[in-house]
């Protein structure tokens, strides 16, 4: 579900959850209809059991009647009696990504990858590290890598330095693709629901610096990878993406940790498209990923 591609007719997306009651979907189509905007998508889902009702729903702007600075006003008029919660994005609006890592560069070289041949609609002004290890790849790719060596004693400084550095340079998003530290409430806050991460899915079984060591030693059958937005609960934020691989008793420690590797990339890679097409609703520490 791709929105408009560059240099097409520009496209609004509205998010919306509320409680679940009659008409909501006539409610949203009308307000579009009616000032004759032409629906591209439209995705909607209830949970029955918490009667709360999810809604995507894209739209042309082209003949659009209400400009685009006025549309956020419009819609509050009917949002609010139905007791929405919702986020209006422009397809216009190109979305600027900040990279952490730490010392492991694969999913690093993939993101680079689909971000230098164009496949997403991303601008990636800086990558962060605590480590130089990745600045060579960093400078191939022509982006600012900003190294913070941090410590027990002054890893509270170095993330207020980051913070900064994050908001001089308007981030939108966060991704930690395979960033060794782990992040403080305070920075969480600055971003909730948009620092994306990447681990193994050995957590909680396998923990500690090799998992995929102690997976061999358990004779695992399948190994896999979460993608999940950040919280203040560690690797316990909503999930976004998921994927496994089979492995046998032929496979060594290299052969789980190569295979991992590969998994990892693509359900990270799966997590920030999502993001970035605005996919994506959370709710109750859930996801509801539209089509």
């Amino acid at each position: 579900m791709q929105g408009a591609a560059p240099g097409g007719p520009e496209s609004a997306t509205l998010l919306i959850s509320c409680p679940d009651q009659p008409g909501l979907v006539a409610t949203v189509t009308e307000f579009i209809f009616r000032n004759q905007g032409n629906i591209l998508h439209l995705d909607q889902h209830v949970d029955t059991e918490a009667n709360v009702f999810f809604m995507r729903v894209e739209w042309d702007l082209t003949a659009f009647t209400i400009p685009a600075a006025a549309i956020a006003t419009a819609f509050t008029a009917i949002a609010e009696p139905r007791q929405m919660t919702w986020e209006l994005h422009f397809s216009s609006n190109v979305p600027r990504m900040a990279v952490f890592v730490s010392k492991l560069g694969h999913c690093l070289y993939d993101i680079l990858g689909r971000y230098q041949s164009g496949e997403w609609r991303v601008e990636i002004p800086l990558i962060v590290s605590n480590h130089p290890d990745m600045r060579a790849v960093s400078e191939k790719f022509g982006i600012p890598y900003v190294e913070f060596t941090i410590t027990k004693e002054n890893k509270r400084e170095q993330e207020d330095q980051q913070i900064a550095l994050l908001k001089q340079h308007n981030i939108d998003f966060v991704v930690l693709a395979r960033y060794m530290q782990i992040i403080s409430p305070e920075m969480v806050a600055q971003f909730p629901n948009r620092i994306i991460n990447i681990h193994h899915s050995f957590l909680p079984a396998f923990i500690g610096a090799k998992p995929y060591h102690a997976a061999f030693a358990r004779g695992v059958k399948i190994i896999g990878a979460t993608s999940h937005y950040v919280t203040s609960d560690l690797d316990a934020g909503p999930i976004l993406e998921q994927d496994t691989v089979r492995v046998n008793h032929k496979d060594s420690v290299e052969d789980l940790v190569r295979k991992g590797k590969d998994v990892e990339k693509l359900v990270l890679a799966r997590a920030i498209w999502y993001h970035l097409q605005r996919q994506v609703l959370v709710y109750n520490n859930k996801t509801v990923i539209f089509n």
